[in-house]
This record gives structure tokens, sequence and C-alpha cells, in this order.
């Protein structure tokens, strides 16, 4: 079942996302050479947990950390630990709060240092495959349509599209329906209305679009070993279109009156 959400409602989830934003951005002041992923991954709580929320992802279905730590080929779901970034690399940065029992999910992929050409292109196409999604993200149109804008973009530029994970809706609970996934075709999959929330979170490999769930149960790798970003941002559905929750835009950009009681 898909839950329009009341203005209260997406208060609490746009604090949970401005929660999450802010862990991301003290995580990426700490990015460089010779960091833990396990020393990112206790900056993040500390952040989330002064801000009065909870980590979204301690404890569930078992997972043990507050991020998602995945670098190079691997494409999400990864355990920060003793591993140290190096020179070169791409860590991605996936993390989710709890505000008042509403959820807030977002993701970013960072740079470690200087990184090759093709690899910054794949950081900078990723984030725009994010953008486009969230502007094909309007009332009245289909949840296949942000998937159609990713691919069509991504395909474009020799990308592979992860199809195995997908973005989500969320609220009470980090992963309600409906499941949105990063390809077409356009047209299909339910109707987006207004009070609609929902992560977009784009994949894209440099190779093949396939992945593999490692021996952890968690990690994610890519097919042929070739790098992978992501990022995502949990949004709302507006009657001007898609709202990014925990940017300042809830209360700017969408008249009350257009919220549901």
């Amino acid at each position: 079942m898909i839950t329009l959400r009341s203005l209260d409602e997406l208060r609490r989830m746009d604090r949970a996302c401005e929660v999450v934003h802010r862990a991301i951005a003290a995580v990426a002041e700490a990015i460089e050479p010779g960091v833990t992923t396990a020393e990112l991954d206790r900056i993040a709580e500390k952040s989330i947990r002064s801000d009065g929320a909870k980590p979204a992802f301690i404890g569930y279905r078992g997972y043990p950390k507050t991020l998602c730590t995945s670098i190079n080929d691997e494409v999400v779901h990864g355990i920060p630990g003793k591993r140290k970034l190096a020179t070169g690399d791409i860590v991605g940065v996936d993390c989710g709060s709890i505000f008042e029992g509403y959820y807030g999910d977002a993701a970013r992929t960072f740079p470690v240092g200087k990184v090759r050409p093709e690899v910054r292109r794949l950081l900078e196409d990723t984030e725009k495959a994010l953008g486009l999604g969230i502007e094909a993200a309007r009332a009245g149109a289909h949840v296949s349509d942000i998937g159609a804008a990713v691919e069509e973009f991504a395909a474009a530029r020799g990308y592979g599209v992860v199809r195995e994970f997908v973005g989500h809706g969320v609220g009470t609970a980090l992963h309600e329906e409906p499941q949105v996934p990063n390809y077409g075709p356009r047209g299909r999959g339910p109707v987006l209305k207004e009070g609609m929330a929902i992560a977009i979170e784009p994949m894209l490999n440099l190779g093949t679009a396939r992945v593999s769930v490692q021996k952890d149960g968690w990690t994610v790798k890519t097919g042929d070993g070739r790098w992978s970003a992501h990022f995502e941002d949990t949004v709302a559905i507006g009657p001007r279109g898609a709202i990014i929750l925990g940017a300042g835009e809830l209360l700017r950009d969408w008249p009350v009156e257009a919220l549901r009681a």
C-alpha cells in the first residue's frame, strides 16, 4: 500500500533527511587517504545522535553499522570496518536516520583525492542522473518515468544501470511501496500523487550492469570489477514537482493548502 503523507508527517521526514545530510557532510569532511570506513561510521553516528535522531540502518535486517560505505567496485551495502581509503579511491556513503518515528535516506559518492578522469565523469554523471530522476517525479507521471529518465541518460553514456537494487517509498519504515527502479520503459507502475515520499537512487557502473552479493551477505560488487557510483535523495511529490527533503525546500516550495490535512 502506498501512503500519502500529511504536512506534519513530511515535516518530520524533512527533519530526518536534514539530519542525514548533515551526517553525510560531516563524513565528507573526514574523507582522506588513510581514514578507515569504521572511523567514518563513528562520525556519522555521533552526528545523527547529537541531532536527536537515531541511525536507521543499525539493526535493520541485522545490519551492524550506521553507514553503508561502498568502495570502488562495491555498488552498495559495504559494511564499515578496518579498510583504509587510498588516494584515487571513491567511496559511496549511504545514510539513514529516524526522527520521531519517520525515516530519512540519502547517499553520495565521494572521491578520495584525485581520481581518474573516467571515474570523475562517473560521479558527475550519476549525480546528474539523480537530478533527472527527480525532475521526472511529478504528480500524474508513472513511477517508471523516473527510471526511464535515469536509464536514457546513463545508457547514452555507456554506463551499466543496476537493476537488482532500486529506490523505494519512505515513511514510517525505511523501505515502503512503491519500488522505484532506475530503468524504464515509461508509462508503467503506480501513478505518482501529491504527498508520496520516495527515495530515488541511481547506481551506475563503468562496465556491466551485473552485480553480485558477497559472502558477508551485504556488500554488492560489480560483475566485472569495474567501478560504481551511487547517489540518492528522498523526495516528496508536490503540486509543482518533486521536493528534496532535508534541503530546506519543503515549506518554501509546497503550499500548505495543497497538502492533505
